[in-house]
C-alpha cells in the first residue's frame, strides 16, 4: 500500500492509491480543482500553477489527455508520499470541513446504457410477465438511450417529484399528476475526457485513452410515467427531470486493482465489440434508504463491459466530446439482496421493503433520502472509496 504523510488519509478511502478530482470553493474564493486525500482537498491550482486548474469544472484539464491526466496523477501523487514533496504540498491541503463542492465537470452529452444481465431481467418479468424477458437484440450490442445532459446534477441536490401522464391499471385514459412509483437506479458513470471528431468511431482498445474516471450515479426514475410512455421510444420524461452523480471523479489508474476479465458472454460478440483487455471492474456497491442498507450488488456482475458501451456509442462515428458521461445501467446480482433498483427489490411495488423503524416502502415518498456509495481494492491493496451520491425527494411544485 502507497502511504501519505497526510494524517488519517491511508485509512479513509482517500489515500495515495486514490487521489480522486473534483471542484470547491473555499473562504469567498472562486471555484477551482482539487484532488481529495483523507479528510482534505489539496488545492492544484495553489500548488501546481497551470491555469486549467483554476478554472470551475474538471473540463480544461480533461482535455488535455491521457498524457497529462498520469503525469498530473503521479507529480502529486509523489508529493503526498515523500517527505521532499510535502513542504511544497501540505501549505495546500484545504480541510473539507470548510470546502463547498460543485459540479466536478460541465456534461456535454449523457447516455444511460442497460447493462445488467440480472436487471434487465428481472424488469422484463415485472413489466412483460408474458414474455421472454430480455428482447432478441440484448445479448448482441450494449442496449443504451441519450439522456437529458442539462438534469444531470451534484449529489445532495433535492429531487423535485415529478409529475407526468400515468396510466393506472385498470383506467381507460392517461391522468396528468405527481409520480407515485418514484425510484432509484444506482449505477456507475464514465466521464470522458479526450474528444474524437464527428465520424470516427472508437475502438474497444482505446477506451482508457479517452476515459478519465468514473462517478456513481442514481438515475432516478418515475417508473409510472415511465411505463406509459415507453412504448416504442424508449425512456423520456419518467428519467430526464434529475440524475445525480457523485461529486469526486476516480481516475482509471486508481481502478486498476479492480480490474477482472468481465463476464462471459454468450453468443460471442461481433467483431467491434470483441474485448482486447479487462475491463470488468469488481466494485462494491451499497444503497441506502434514509440510512438503512437495503441492497449491496457488485458491479463484477455487470453483462457488458465499458470499453464495450463506448465502443458501441461511437460506432455510427458520433463525436465525443470533453465531459459526455454514460452510465452502465442499473448495478444488480443474481440475489434479492444485490438488487440495485426499487422496482426490482420490491418487485414492482408487490412486496413492500420494512424499513427498522417498521415502516414500509414499495417506491420512494417525500422526504425520503437515498444514497450509495462504492468501493474498490486499491493499488497498493488497501480499499479506496468511490464516495457516495446522495439526494432527497422534495414534494411537487405546483404549476402557475
Amino acid at each position: 500500500m502507497t502511504t501519505t504523510w497526510v494524517s488519517g488519509a491511508d485509512e479513509s478511502g482517500y489515500g495515495a492509491d486514490n487521489l480522486p478530482f473534483g471542484v470547491f470553493s473555499h473562504a469567498g474564493d472562486p471555484p477551482r480543482v482539487g484532488v481529495r486525500v483523507g479528510d482534505y482537498v489539496l488545492d492544484l491550482a495553489a500548488l501546481l500553477g497551470d491555469p486549467e486548474f483554476s478554472a470551475a469544472t474538471l473540463n480544461p484539464f480533461m482535455a488535455r489527455g491521457s498524457t497529462a491526466w498520469r503525469a498530473t496523477r503521479a507529480k502529486v501523487s509523489g508529493m503526498l508520499t515523500k517527505e521532499a514533496g510535502r513542504a511544497l504540498a501540505e501549505p495546500h491541503l484545504v480541510p473539507l470541513s470548510e470546502v463547498r463542492l460543485q459540479a466536478p465537470f460541465d456534461v456535454a452529452d449523457y447516455v444511460d446504457f442497460y447493462c445488467s444481465l440480472e436487471h434487465a431481467g428481472n424488469v422484463g418479468r415485472i413489466f412483460r410477465p408474458d414474455s421472454e424477458p430480455l428482447n432478441p437484440n440484448w445479448r448482441h450490442l450494449p442496449v443504451g438511450y441519450h439522456g437529458r445532459a442539462g438534469t444531470v446534477v451534484s449529489s445532495g441536490t433535492g429531487i423535485v417529484r415529478p409529475a407526468g401522464q400515468r396510466r393506472p391499471p385498470g383506467v381507460e385514459y392517461p391522468m396528468f399528476e405527481p409520480s407515485r412509483r418514484l425510484d432509484v437506479e444506482a449505477e456507475l458513470g464514465f466521464v470522458v475526457g479526450s474528444p474524437t471528431s464527428l465520424g470516427r468511431a472508437v475502438p474497444v482498445e482505446d477506451f482508457a485513452e479517452h476515459v478519465f474516471g468514473v462517478v456513481l450515479v442514481n438515475d432516478w426514475s418515475a417508473r409510472d410515467i415511465q411505463a406509459w410512455e415507453y412504448v416504442p421510444l424508449g425512456p423520456f420524461l419518467g428519467k430526464s427531470f434529475a440524475t445525480s452523480i457523485s461529486p469526486w471523479v476516480v481516475p482509471l489508474d486508481a481502478l486498476g486493482a479492480a480490474r477482472i476479465a468481465g463476464r462471459e458472454q454468450e453468443p460471442e460478440p461481433l467483431p467491434y465489440l470483441k474485448r482486447v483487455a479487462d475491463w470488468g471492474l469488481d466494485l462494491a456497491i451499497e444503497l441506502r434508504l434514509n440510512g438503512e442498507v437495503v441492497s449491496r450488488p457488485r458491479y463484477a456482475s455487470m453483462y457488458w463491459t465499458p470499453d464495450q458501451m463506448l465502443a458501441h456509442m461511437t460506432s455510427n462515428g458520433a463525436a465525443l466530446r470533453t465531459g459526455d458521461l454514460y452510465a452502465s445501467g442499473t448495478i444488480s446480482g443474481p440475489l434479492p439482496g444485490q438488487r440495485g433498483s426499487l422496482l426490482e427489490l420490491t418487485w414492482g411495488g408487490t412486496k413492500p421493503l420494512t424499513l427498522a423503524d417498521g415502516s414500509t416502502r414499495t417506491f420512494l415518498e417525500d422526504g425520503d433520502t437515498f444514497t450509495i456509495s462504492g468501493s474498490a481494492h486499491g493499488m497498493g491493496g488497501g480499499t479506496i472509496s468511490l464516495g457516495e451520491v446522495t439526494g432527497t425527494v422534495q414534494p411537487t411544485r405546483h404549476q402557475d
